[in-house]
């Protein structure tokens, strides 16, 4: 960047944010991680994708958690969801020990991973049978659900019939339907074209003021990082150690008028900074003056 901009002090943030924060950390913690780590076994021995990090994530607040590639984002929230075993470590959600997947985490992949046989209504009826309800009062719940994410319309089509983003919120809504305590999702807007991202941005961010849920959040978009988070999670790779614990000093309810905000670009900077520090530079030696192209055939 051609010229820094700083990062505004706890003092110089307006009262509403830190009104937020002071907020955000007098509620409950809803999930607690401590020493988590991971690693494989491969033929030459020995792996360590994420060493042991420790957070805290607060009721219904919104995490996000990015990293150069390589750094452990996807292993840490499917070990979280119950996808992946612990090396070590251990985490508490509500001040209990989860054992495997449960119904009080909800995941939501890049892929929609839905049930392209079942219709919309039947993709989010599915979860709340799985886990023992049934009669008339499963399609009304469902329903209830599909209404939120504001498919009342495509309840009866099928997952070939919607496009990315109405796909994206049927998985949302039939990850939602069994009222997880936290939802992870891990890049779900990534295949999504820039205009899609940005609507389906805006979708999650009503969803979320209007359900009782904690969201953490994988991506590799900075942008969308700070214009949905609370917080935000900065790892870095090999292995995985998280590097800051950022708060995002933007004002809500956000906008996209404010990705221009001197706030949001300051963090966006830091957050460059800290996942690309500056390499010293060096005098690279020139290139070799070889010319492939007739003597008069000029350019420039």
């Amino acid at each position: 960047m051609s010229s820094s901009i700083e990062l505004p002090s706890y003092k110089e943030q307006s009262e509403d944010v830190r009104t937020r924060f002071a907020e955000l950390y007098q509620r409950p913690i809803k999930l607690e991680v401590e020493g988590l780590s991971k690693s494989f076994t491969t033929a030459k021995g020995s792996v360590e994708v994420l060493s042991p990090i420790s957070f805290n994530v607060h009721r219904r607040e919104f995490v996000s958690v990015i990293g150069p590639s390589g750094c452990g984002k996807s292993t840490l929230i499917r070990m979280l969801a119950g996808l992946e075993t612990l090396s070590s470590g251990t985490f508490l959600l509500d001040g209990q020990e989860p054992s495997g997947p449960g119904a009080d985490r909800g995941m939501v992949f890049q892929g929609y991973t839905l049930f392209p046989w079942l219709s919309v209504k039947k993709n989010v009826m599915f979860g709340l049978e799985v886990n023992g309800k049934s009669g008339a009062a499963v399609e009304q719940e469902a329903m209830q659900w599909i209404e939120l994410v504001g498919l009342t319309h495509a309840a009866d089509k099928y997952p070939r019939e919607l496009s990315g983003g109405m796909k994206q919120r049927v998985a949302i809504a039939r990850s939602l339907a069994n009222q997880p305590q936290i939802l992870f999702m891990d890049e779900p807007f990534g295949a999504l074209d820039p205009h899609t991202r940005c609507q389906m941005q805006a979708h999650l961010l009503q969803i979320w003021r209007n359900v009782d849920v904690t969201i953490m959040f994988v991506t590799h978009d900075l942008d969308e990082a700070i214009y949905l988070s609370d917080r935000i999670l900065v790892l870095k790779a090999n292995p995985g150690e998280i590097l800051e614990y950022v708060e995002v000093p933007v004002p809500r309810p956000r906008t996209p008028e404010q990705l221009l905000s001197p706030e949001f670009l300051a963090i966006k900077q830091r957050l460059e900074e800290l996942i690309h520090p500056k390499e010293p530079e060096r005098d690279d030696e020139p290139l070799p003056n070889i010319r492939m192209t007739g003597i008069g055939d000029e350019v420039e």
